[in-house]
């Protein structure tokens, strides 16, 4: 019997957002006191303002990574205002690129949607190991 994850390619998008989707929900089975990430500094340096301004702390991370996880999963993306104008000024800078050929551009926004991904995966175990750290159990 095959797993869910061995009928995709390892390269698979469907892959890569399972992979991110399943260590997110075992975050959360993990974290049972959200809370205890309160006011404890990230070791990694996340780009807050592109992301969202509270994640300053590994509690605001928590917010973040769950928030995306559930976008994934439910494929809605929010409306948000500010976010919005962020998105618009980010669009503008990329109207070059809408030019070049559909299937380049596809493959480079492929490419980095697999890199995102992937480091959002990795943020995400990264939070669940500081998490057990701070309850004081070993990995």
């Amino acid at each position: 019997m095959q797993s869910a994850e061995a009928k995709f390619n390892k390269n698979s998008l469907l892959l890569a957002l399972r992979r991110y989707s399943s260590t997110v929900r075992d975050m959360e089975q993990t974290v049972l006191l959200p809370s205890l990430l309160r006011d404890v500094p990230s070791d990694e340096v996340w780009d807050c303002d592109a992301a969202e301004e509270s994640c300053s702390d590994l509690y605001g991370n928590y917010l973040m990574l769950k928030a995306i996880r559930n976008t994934v999963e439910s494929g809605l993306v929010p409306l948000d205002d500010h976010k919005a104008k962020k998105n618009m000024a980010l669009n503008k800078t990329l109207d070059p690129l809408l030019d070049t050929d559909p299937e380049a551009l596809f493959r480079f926004h492929l490419r980095g949607l697999f890199s995102v991904m992937s480091d959002l995966t990795k943020k995400t175990q990264s939070l669940t190991d500081k998490y057990m750290d701070i309850i004081g159990v070993a990995n």
